[in-house]
């Protein structure tokens, strides 16, 4: 495996992201003295947080991620600097996982318990399509354990690194065809279907031309367990933070790094916006790396240029008088288009003319987060991102208009009149924090943007990047374990370490 070049004792880490505190944890485990720089007040990163105070109180308000899986990673990266994470963060399972809204009517409770599971589908559906599910968990536990050890819990420099006798189980299994057939191998209902195939969403591709080996991430979704920590998702940044800050990593906030300074293909310091000189051994770039490559380094070169982006989003976020006694915590409601949703927000880049639409509910689970009687909404509807022809000057207003219409037309009566506060954010306000192409979800994980073929996370000589936009991917449990991999390219790989990730 490839590793930096030279010292690593001072290591300079730009962005305080799950990805970047993941790796910073693991590098002071490693013994080096290591500083975060982040142009924010507080860590996070995408998993931000806004407060917003009125005369009856704080309404609190996660503004990236909302569904955390795979708990066993952020242990993990507790594990590394000898801490537990049950000292710093409390995790409660949330159940259900989600609640599906279907168009005729009907809903389906997700739950990670199999047999409670597939009591509910033979209940709604029938008890075919609960065999079917059970094979379907069998089939995704199969990827799950091929898939970690081999092509996503590690670096990979080469395609010669995926030959292995996984690669060979995944092919038998079937893990290199379409997503959607293979799906409809095991689950007849579209309403199964789409409850375990909409994850493709995350990747960046439609379930008709994903690689059924993206079926891993239902595994991580909807059979692993869905987890909310006390407090909202920016307390998972606000632990680590915490841990890492306890063990001599120096956070310093409100600072902008605007450059990284190189002598040939080395870095050897930092610039802040303010003109400070930082020096350093090793940099670890968190920012997403298309930017950070044009940006902070200065090249762009064409392995980044050439790549494709997924869908963006639009994002309301409201603080309401009102509640709704049929939702749960993770709410999906499904429009009656399905494959015609992907073909417009990808192929056609345009709005979805019949949403599906996540709505979260915070307060459900944690009301401390609200005003007494007051609750949080936090409602994402995809959209093209900003290679679409779509002027969101212009179209912000409508679309939130058009979105309070849909979720009233679904169910949420008097949803608009209720919202005391609300925040809005469009692929355009995406692009603003640092995303490229207003695409909170990176590079799209098509077959030539995967694995070896994603953009690397080294350059030069001791230049690391970490994040979604590099290997292994997008979401939650991806970027914690790019932290390690960004980590392992400075202290080397440890043979006897065995992450959680694999023992799961």
């Amino acid at each position: 495996m490839r590793t930096v070049t030279g010292p690593t004792d001072e290591v300079v880490v730009v962005g305080a992201g799950l990805a970047g505190l993941s790796a910073a944890m693991r590098l002071a485990g490693a013994g080096r003295r290591v500083t975060v720089l982040e142009r924010a007040s507080v860590p996070g990163g995408r998993a931000g947080r806004l407060v917003v105070d009125t005369a009856d109180g704080a309404y609190h308000f996660d503004t990236g991620p909302t569904v955390l899986t795979m708990p066993d990673l952020i242990a993990d990266a507790f594990d590394s600097l000898g801490e537990d994470m049950a000292d710093f963060l409390t995790l409660d399972p949330v159940a259900p996982l989600y609640r599906a809204f279907y168009p005729d009517g009907s809903t389906l409770d997700v739950h990670a318990d199999i047999d409670r599971m597939a009591d509910e589908i033979a209940t709604s559906i029938s008890p075919a399509e609960a065999a079917g599910y059970r094979r379907y968990v069998d089939f995704v536990s199969q990827l799950y354990r091929y898939e970690m050890k081999d092509f996503i819990d590690r670096n990979i420099d080469s395609p010669f690194n995926l030959v292995t006798p996984d690669l060979a189980r995944l092919v038998a299994l079937g893990g290199f065809r379409r997503l959607a057939p293979k799906v409809r191998e095991y689950l007849k209902d579209p309403r199964t279907e789409r409850i375990y195939s909409f994850q493709a969403m995350y990747a960046g591709v439609s379930p008709q031309q994903a690689l059924a080996i993206y079926a891993v991430i239902a595994y991580m979704d909807s059979v692993a367990g869905v987890f909310f920590p006390r407090g909202g998702m920016h307390a998972v940044p606000m632990a680590m933070a915490a841990a890492a800050e306890k063990h001599g990593v120096q956070f310093r906030y409100d600072t902008e790094v605007t450059s990284v300074e190189t002598v040939g293909d080395r870095a050897i310091a930092v610039i802040t916006a303010g003109g400070e000189r930082i020096p350093a051994d090793v940099v670890v770039l968190n920012p997403d790396l298309p930017v950070a490559h044009r940006d902070l380094l200065g090249r762009e070169p064409w392995s980044i240029r050439r790549l494709r982006y997924s869908p963006s989003c639009f994002l309301l976020l409201a603080g309401s008088s009102a509640q709704y006694s049929k939702i749960a915590h993770h709410n999906i409601h499904f429009g009656r288009s399905w494959r015609g949703v992907f073909d417009e927000l990808i192929d056609q880049r345009t709005l979805m003319s019949d949403p599906s639409i996540l709505v979260t509910n915070p307060t459900h689970s944690d009301p401390s987060l609200a005003p007494e009687g007051r609750h949080v909404y936090y409602v994402l509807a995809p959209t093209p991102n900003l290679d679409a022809d779509i002027d969101w000057r212009r179209e912000r207003s409508r679309y939130r208009d058009a979105v309070v219409e849909t979720l009233e037309q679904r169910g949420y009566i008097g949803f608009g009149d209720a919202i005391e506060v609300e925040d809005i954010t469009t692929p355009l306000d995406w692009e603003a924090r640092g995303m490229e192409r207003g695409a909170p979800f990176a590079s799209a994980h098509t077959f030539l943007q995967t694995g070896p073929f994603r953009p690397s996370n080294m350059w030069g000589q001791n230049v690391v990047f970490t994040g979604s936009g590099t290997q292994p991917g997008v979401g939650v449990p991806m970027v914690l374990i790019s932290g390690r991999l960004a980590a392992e390219r400075v202290t080397g790989p440890d043979p006897t370490y065995r992450s959680r990730a694999v023992r799961w």
